[in-house]
């Protein structure tokens, strides 16, 4: 069997990851099959897309319709067989936060779920997202489709996932109503494929903020996921957090599967 390597990163700025070099060489050390960005808060016409087509990535790009905002890319090795922007919903395809593409052995979805910041409208908006996004993931479970999707979820699950769970109760990412749509997804029959294969593991984050150095002191969320469907789950032969990988106030999450 080969195995792909399919990986998520919230870049928070394609043009700044790029300019320094940080991109470029995570491609080169890593060599994803699949990537999927978020946050790339720039468009096609903003960007030379040589130093990936170099390596024989295709590009699919979700960009939102407010400049220098949100907007996910999906780097590709295998051709898919479709490629479908957003979920249909104007009023979140209009943030660029979902591509979704289709190859022969599963559908895999990129996608870069609202942050709520501190205001109640965004986080009706955020708890509204998941709900039309899970809905989306049963109706392509309902056509027999193997999934994979991946993102940055600003969710951690569980005190495993966060090095200050009382600290992050104080503001969004770690509230009760949030935690518990994780709980839905893998109820529903998802995997979160890191946290099943170091179930026990601690210290494992994603994301730092970059107040007071706490990326250096190991002070981190873990809030970017890669989850599959149940049964692509015996196919999963790796899961892997990159937090030596610089460049974004995030690090490159990923799987090696079996297909």
């Amino acid at each position: 069997m080969a195995r792909l390597t399919i990986c998520s990163w919230n870049v928070n700025g394609l043009r700044a990851t790029l300019k320094g070099g940080h991109l470029q060489a995570w491609l080169q050390s890593t060599r994803p099959d699949i990537a999927g960005f978020q946050e790339v808060k720039a468009t096609p016409e903003q960007i030379d897309e040589e130093p990936w087509k170099a390596l024989g990535y295709r590009s699919w790009w979700h960009p939102a319709q407010r400049p220098g905002y949100s907007g996910s890319l999906l780097l590709s090795k295998p051709e898919p067989l479709e490629v479908r922007l957003g979920l249909g919903i104007e009023r979140f395809d209009i943030e660029g936060r979902v591509i979704q593409a289709d190859y022969p052995e599963f559908t895999l979805l990129t996608s870069y779920y609202p942050n709520a910041g501190r205001g109640e409208d965004r986080l009706a908006y955020k708890l509204e997202f998941y709900e039309a996004f899970l809905a989306h993931l049963d109706h392509l479970r309902g056509q027999g489709r193997s999934l994979v999707f991946m993102g940055d979820f600003n969710i951690a699950h569980t005190e495993l996932d966060v090095a200050r769970p009382q600290e992050a109760l104080k503001g969004t990412g770690f509230l009760p109503e949030e935690r518990a749509w994780i709980s839905r997804i893998i109820e529903s029959g998802y995997v979160d494929t890191f946290r099943a294969l170091h179930p026990e593991q601690r210290d494992a984050y994603t994301y730092w903020d970059p107040w007071r150095d706490r990326r250096a002191r190991n002070i981190g969320w873990r809030i970017d996921y890669v989850f599959v469907s149940q049964d692509l789950m015996p196919r999963v032969r790796r899961a892997f957090i990159q937090p030596e990988v610089m460049g974004s106030d995030h690090c490159p999450v990923g799987i090696e599967l079996e297909i």
